[in-house]
């Protein structure tokens, strides 16, 4: 009898080990307060969005990449919004921000990109699939320039937030998600290099076309001003809201409009990263890093192919300016106020093939 009772006990575990060993691992949401993850909400989202934004016929031929918000949907909404309606490809690359958060939960690291192992991510309509390109990744990119971390893809919430946008116009999406981490732009222009020899093989391999199979998506908040982010360097009333504000489109109309090369490339670079022992008001882009390697990855890949790229700014905005959208029926909220003491700017951006 004892031994039938532990034969039996035997098969229970081998059964539960088998289980663990073939079932797949979800990467599980960040955030459910400023994002949406139901699909009926989220469907109520774009029906508002798609009756209060105004229509500007931005032309999807051609589009190859883009910049994106990641800050809260009740704020960015409008912003997100013209991108997203004309990426319909079969998969997409996201490069996101290290948030000082997590870099703080994960050691800090630099110089290197972040690549998860999760067999899907949570999606609104169901999970999405991961692009094969990320095994391409990890099998032959230099192991010195990137990390693989479940950890710290767990933590960070800049990637997961486009992928409810990305789902509802094509639900059968797949993804390559890859964290950037600070770095020089000599090491940034060499592991983009790699990076691309990498990318435009498997684009080759697979026969894709650039903009119609695969697309590319850049993570990034624009300035984040106040006195919780320690950057307030013209002070805290709406001249400086209006002055700051100026100056992130500036620098996105000097450096993300027209063809871009790697001379604008570098231009964005040095208005938007402090250097050390320089004294320099840099605005505090979340996705100074991640936008900046985007554009050096995707103006070689369209090089590999004979095609230079041009960008287009499609929207700009910031907390203080515009609100909270009225939008109900959804369950999201804020996941931070806004003030003139605190406020947040975002764009979003197009970047086509010449």
């Amino acid at each position: 009898m004892k031994t039938k009772l532990k034969c039996f006990y035997l098969v229970i575990l081998l059964t539960l080990n088998a289980t663990s060993l073939f079932a797949q691992e979800v990467r599980p949401v960040r955030d459910n307060v400023g994002y949406c993850w139901q699909a009926d909400k989220f469907d109520i989202f774009i029906n508002w969005l798609n009756e209060n934004c105004p229509d500007k016929n931005y032309k999807s031929e051609n589009l190859v990449a883009g910049i994106s918000p990641h800050d809260d949907y009740l704020y960015a909404g409008k912003v997100y919004y013209p991108l997203y309606k004309l990426i319909h490809t079969k998969e997409v690359v996201i490069f996101g921000v290290t948030h000082g958060t997590v870099r703080k939960e994960i050691g800090d690291p630099k110089n290197i990109l972040i690549i998860d192992e999760f067999d899907k991510w949570k999606g609104p309509y169901k999970d999405v699939e991961i692009s094969p390109l990320r095994k391409k990744i990890k099998q032959q990119l230099n192991p010195e320039y990137y990390i693989v971390s479940n950890k710290a893809q767990s933590l960070e919430h800049s990637i997961e937030g486009l992928i409810p946008f990305l789902q509802y116009y094509n639900r059968n999406v797949k993804i390559t998600p890859i964290m950037v981490t600070a770095m020089s732009f000599e090491r940034m222009d060499s592991i983009s290099a790699s990076l691309t020899k990498i990318i435009s093989a498997y684009i080759k391999e697979n026969n894709l076309q650039l903009g119609k199979d695969i697309f590319f998506l850049f993570s990034n908040d624009a300035n984040h001003y106040g006195e919780d982010f320690d950057n307030y360097p013209y002070g805290l009333n709406e001249m400086a809201h209006t002055i700051a504000t100026a100056n992130d489109t500036r620098i996105a109309d000097q450096t993300l409009k027209g063809t871009i090369n790697t001379e604008k490339i570098k231009k964005l670079s040095d208005e938007l990263w402090p250097e050390a022992g320089v004294s320099k008001e840099c605005p505090l882009w979340c996705g100074r890093y991640s936008v900046v390697f985007g554009l050096l990855t995707v103006n070689k890949i369209a090089k590999g192919f004979g095609k230079k790229i041009s960008g287009e700014v499609f929207n700009y905005s910031d907390t203080w300016t515009g609100g909270v959208l009225t939008v109900k029926g959804t369950m999201m909220g804020i996941t931070a106020p806004y003030s003139l003491k605190h406020w947040v700017g975002f764009f979003s951006a197009g970047f086509y093939l010449e």
